[in-house]
């Protein structure tokens, strides 16, 4: 027999369809404990214990990226980092990958300006083996001259693919434009002639000395403990010692105290600059602008996010809005502050029609210098921004490998163990007077730098109206 519903009071199911419902108060969020120290030979080992499921994450950070490349050897710690996997020891590249993949694993190496980052996901059971690979591959390479040769020109027609591609031509001219000979002023790749001058020798003079256990930090997160990581590690890297002299981004004394002077003296050119990149009958103009703003350690770092969020860091951004929305321009134009340790890019990217290559880089200035003061931020546009960044912020750190990125930051930008628990509340905290500040101190639209990859005669017709300056003319082969 089966009871009957008794009689419902309508007023208490009575729902106002009319609007969306509002949204509950967000959970706390809390990051999981890293247990450090470091191990008898000055590589760091952080380890963070989440043990939902069987894996383990593991990443060796190596504070050493391009822009420890020697000068005229652009794209050394690059070929270098791709070096490592063509073989350990006495065992070939296909020696390697065979034995990874009898764990289910491979390695993933990524190299930026200030740092190479070897990686693997593996099952927890495997992960005495894993570590014992990843210490052969970074410790002891091969570096031999076959492979050597083989990885170079594998990158030599990497670049020559890319001098077809607008996006990348822009990026690579940008950043030598700003930064001249700085080692942040070339792309992690380098150039041609630097990789056709670079011998085998270079890059293994480079991973003696560059690539150091004291300049390291063994990242393992998941179903691990810090005491069977450390013991493993010490076992696994016990061979590894510092090299005799020191490339990495790591510098100290007068060398390190010239290397940051060089990068903050790029940060404020005297005027506005404008560049062109010739490319004959392009449908498009990719363009590029921005100055070297401030790095990642600055008291404004939480300000200038919502900043960007706001101006061009999001689809509803007024970037997108004006030159996608209103005029039409392009499918899509953003911004952002590309940090790094030192003195770092902001930069504005979109790819326009040509024939609307001066107009839309005079809206995009003008929304540039508006959000400095002109045109404030509205409370609106305020909280659409901090939402964007904090909405489902913990889903960004559900797994081991999300989790060990993380770290990854803590370690190389030396930023505090409770930095994404105060994330949040320091992006909410942020006001609309305090976006304007930041804007306003750390971006001048008088000084920037404007970069134009297109056809000189269709997009320069009205680029005189700018008052950017005459065009100063680059050829690919420059950079």
């Amino acid at each position: 027999m089966t009871a009957r519903p008794g009689p419902v009071d309508g007023r208490a199911v009575m729902v106002d369809r009319s609007r969306l419902p509002e949204p509950g108060p967000a959970k706390p969020f809390t990051f999981p404990l890293i247990e450090k120290s470091t191990l008898p030979n000055g590589l760091g080992l952080w380890t963070v214990t989440h043990a939902q499921v069987p894996v383990v994450s593991l990443m060796l950070l190596v504070r050493c990226g391009a822009a420890a490349d020697p000068p005229g050897r652009d794209g050394l710690a690059a070929t270098t980092a791709d070096m490592l996997d063509e073989g350990s020891g006495d065992r070939s590249a296909i020696e390697v990958h065979e034995a990874l993949a009898r764990i289910g694993a491979q390695f993933d190496t990524d190299i930026g300006s200030d740092a190479i980052v070897v990686s693997t996901t593996v099952l927890s059971r495997f992960t005495d083996r894993a570590l014992a690979l990843l210490s052969d591959v970074v410790v002891r390479p091969a570096l031999r001259e076959s492979d050597f040769d083989r990885v170079r020109q594998l990158r030599l027609h990497r670049l020559t693919q890319l001098r077809d591609v607008p996006g990348a031509v822009a990026d690579r001219a940008f950043l030598k434009l700003l930064y001249g000979d700085h080692p942040y002023g070339h792309a992690p790749i380098g150039s041609e002639s630097a990789l056709t001058a670079m011998t085998v020798d270079d890059v293994r003079t480079f991973h003696a000395s560059a690539i150091r256990p004291s300049a390291a930090t063994l990242i393992a997160v998941g179903d691990c403990a810090h005491g069977e990581i450390a013991r493993i590690a010490s076992d696994a890297f016990a061979d590894w010692s510092t090299g005799s002299a020191s490339l990495s981004g790591e510098r100290s004394g007068d060398e390190g105290r010239a290397f940051e002077r060089s990068a903050e003296s790029r940060a404020l050119p005297r005027s506005p600059r404008l560049a062109l990149v010739p490319r004959a009958k392009a449908p498009q103009s990719e363009l590029r602008i921005g100055h070297v703003t401030v790095a990642r350690d600055t008291p404004d770092y939480h300000a200038l996010v919502v900043a960007n969020m706001i101006l061009g860091g999001q689809f509803v951004s007024r970037i997108n809005l004006n030159l996608r929305e209103d005029k039409g321009f392009t499918y899509g134009a953003r911004t952002a502050f590309e940090f790094r340790r030192l003195p770092s890019p902001f930069v504005l990217q979109v790819s326009v029609q040509t024939t609307a290559t001066a107009e839309a880089i005079h809206e995009a200035i003008g929304e540039i210098a508006d959000i400095r003061g002109p045109r404030p931020v509205t409370p609106e546009e305020l909280a659409l921004g901090t939402a964007a960044l904090t909405r489902g912020y913990a889903r960004s750190f559900e797994t081991a490998d999300q989790i060990a990125r993380a770290v990854m930051q803590l370690a190389l930008y030396d930023l505090p163990d409770d930095y994404f628990v105060t994330f949040v509340p320091s992006i909410e905290r942020v006001t609309c007077d305090e976006v304007s500040r930041v804007m306003t101190r750390h971006v001048d639209p008088a000084r920037l730098l404007t970069l134009i990859v297109g056809d000189p005669d269709a997009a320069g017709a009205n680029l005189a109206r700018l008052d950017l300056g005459d065009p100063q003319i680059l050829l690919p082969e420059t950079f």
